[in-house]
């Protein structure tokens, strides 16, 4: 008895796998996976190299983006308390030092009003508004081109669409009628394949653009912070100094 089931199971496992090869083969799995993938792109038209040079041109602007505002971004805590110490020990010097030797925004706009430390409140918030100025369009520099081009992959998706639609009822309107039906099905599903390739574009880049939105409102909510506080220590350090 038991001879005959391991028999039956073997055989059921032979039948499976005749019925669907790729459960003994992982890799035909993969195979056809790309082919599905080179077959949807290759329906799509030229309006699919399109949407993915598109795509690739978001994708670098990102990158670029990402690694920029990773330069740019700096814990404004821990800073700021190494640079407390430094003002309240009387060395505006080590704290100068301090912000020269970070590439980082906040470091840069903080350094231009330590330098100006011992001159009057005012100049102090000059020189610290003038760099964060200079600074903040450089954190924020080539973001709005992100979701420009998640729009613009959308709507290449949704003409590239229009035209598969028209080249379609022109291959209909010259068929036997016996096959419209089928030819106007085939050509209806290619034709959207553009428009689901512009929608995953759009919804992938829209994606980076929030979070590298994110980051850089970090990075700019920081400066305005830190500088407040800066500006607060310098003012309370030169009132006790002039009382003492």
């Amino acid at each position: 008895m038991e001879g005959n089931e391991q028999e039956q199971v073997q055989l059921t496992a032979e039948q499976a796998q005749a019925m669907d090869p790729t459960l003994m083969d992982p890799s035909m799995t993969e195979v056809g996976f790309l082919d599905q993938v080179a077959s949807f792109f290759q329906d799509g038209g030229v309006f699919m190299l399109i949407i993915a040079a598109v795509w690739v041109i978001g994708l670098v602007i990102a990158i670029e983006r990402f690694l920029r505002l990773k330069k740019l971004d700096v814990d404004g805590s821990s800073f700021m308390n190494e640079l407390q110490r430094y003002v309240l020990s009387n060395d505006i010097q080590g704290a100068i030092r301090v912000c020269a030797g970070s590439v980082a925004a906040l470091p840069k706009v903080l350094h231009s009003g330590l330098k100006r430390a011992t001159q009057s409140m005012d100049q102090v918030q000059n020189a610290i508004d003038a760099t964060a100025l200079e600074v903040i369009p450089k954190v924020e520099r080539r973001l709005h081109y992100i979701a420009l081009i998640a729009n613009i992959a959308t709507l290449l998706g949704l003409l590239g669409t229009i035209f598969g639609l028209i080249q379609s009822f022109e291959a209909v309107a010259s068929a036997d009628p016996a096959e419209k039906a089928e030819l106007l099905s085939a050509g209806i599903s290619k034709a959207m394949n553009t428009t689901a390739a512009g929608l995953i574009v759009a919804i992938s880049l829209m994606v980076v653009h929030s979070v590298l939105t994110s980051k850089a409102e970090k990075v700019v909510n920081s400066i305005d912070e830190f500088s407040v506080k800066l500006l607060d220590l310098i003012g309370t350090k030169k009132e006790k100094d002039q009382v003492a």
